[in-house]
Formats: structure tokens, C-alpha cells, sequence
């Protein structure tokens, strides 16, 4: 277990870098995602790593690696929507917006170990394409709670298919070797 949580602290650091680089780019954009809005950013991401495995090559020069990593990205981007106060403002000092994805990348760390503990890390005998499907999976639940109008009557939440994605797309990062 030891072991997943080096690799899984190194990869979700190289996706913080690559978060507060973009924020430095581009300041906090995102924050006028609506919850759909990120959805279709996650299938986005998701789709092209499927058509990518599917085919087995891709015209584009970037790999799926990147890709998963925008997942873990956009996840966060959807906690921090998920939760934002009405007085939360659309452009974020950095800061604040490292503070924001350091809160619920602590979150994501903490369910992943009791979650990883549980089942045994049963994601070690997975395939990077079943993980992917799973990650997809889990943006249509949370189109169809965006269709119930964020209700639910026996399953969890969209913060729930945000934790779970992010972790998903960290053990395909490790199962395709990102350090």
C-alpha cells in the first residue's frame, strides 16, 4: 500500500503543476463551468482515450497520459464548483485556488486509501481500458444526476463519480508508468 501512495502522491503532484501552470496561463476560467459544462470536459478527455485505444494510434502528437491527467484536473475543477459558495469569485487568486485543490486532492488522497485498503487493490489486476470505461461510466451517472436535477434516490453523488474518476485515471497513470 506504501507503494501506491508514492506513486499515487507523485502523479497527483505532477497534476497540480500542470493545474497551477494553466491557472498562471489562464487564470481561473474554469469557475464559469456550469456542472454539465465539466461533464462534457471530462467525456471529452475520457472519449479520446478510448478512440485512442480503440485505434491504437492517434493524429495528434499529445498521449493519453495527458489526458488522464486533465481528468484528475477537471475533477477538482468540478469539487471545487460542486461545493463553491455563492461568494466565491469567478477569478480566483492562485492562492486560493491552489488552497481549493490541495483541500479536495487531500479528500481524494484520503478515500483512496481506505477505499484501496478495502478492496484489496483490486485496480492492480485492472486493464487501463477497463478503467477507462469506469471513468466514462461515471460521466454518464453524473449527466443523469445533472438530468435529476443533482437528485438521487439510492446511489451517490456527483462528488462521489468526481473521487472516483480522479482515483481511476491515477492508477492508469501508474499502470502506463508516469512518475
Amino acid at each position: 500500500m506504501s507503494d501506491t501512495l508514492v506513486a499515487f502522491t507523485n502523479i497527483t503532484s505532477l497534476c497540480k503543476e500542470i493545474y497551477i501552470n494553466k491557472s498562471k496561463d489562464y487564470g481561473t476560467a474554469w469557475r464559469i463551468l456550469r456542472p454539465v459544462g465539466i461533464a462534457d470536459q471530462l467525456y471529452i478527455k475520457a472519449n479520446r482515450i478510448r478512440t485512442i485505444q480503440e485505434n491504437g494510434s492517434n493524429l495528434v502528437a499529445e498521449g493519453i497520459e495527458g489526458e488522464f491527467m486533465a481528468i484528475v484536473n477537471y475533477c477538482i475543477i468540478g469539487l471545487i464548483q460542486l461545493n463553491a459558495t455563492p461568494d466565491l469569485p469567478l477569478d480566483l487568486r492562485l492562492e486560493q485556488s491552489d488552497s481549493l485543490y490541495d483541500t479536495y486532492m487531500n479528500e481524494a488522497t484520503a478515500l483512496m486509501v481506505k477505499k484501496n485498503h478495502d478492496y484489496g487493490e483490486a485496480w492492480r489486476s485492472m486493464q487501463v481500458e477497463s478503467l477507462t470505461d469506469l471513468i466514462l461510466m461515471k460521466i454518464y451517472r453524473i449527466k443523469q444526476i445533472i438530468a435529476n436535477s443533482g437528485k438521487t434516490i439510492a446511489s451517490e453523488g456527483i462528488d462521489s463519480n468526481y473521487y472516483d474518476m480522479l482515483n481511476y485515471s491515477v492508477f492508469a497513470l501508474i499502470h502506463l508508468g508516469v512518475k
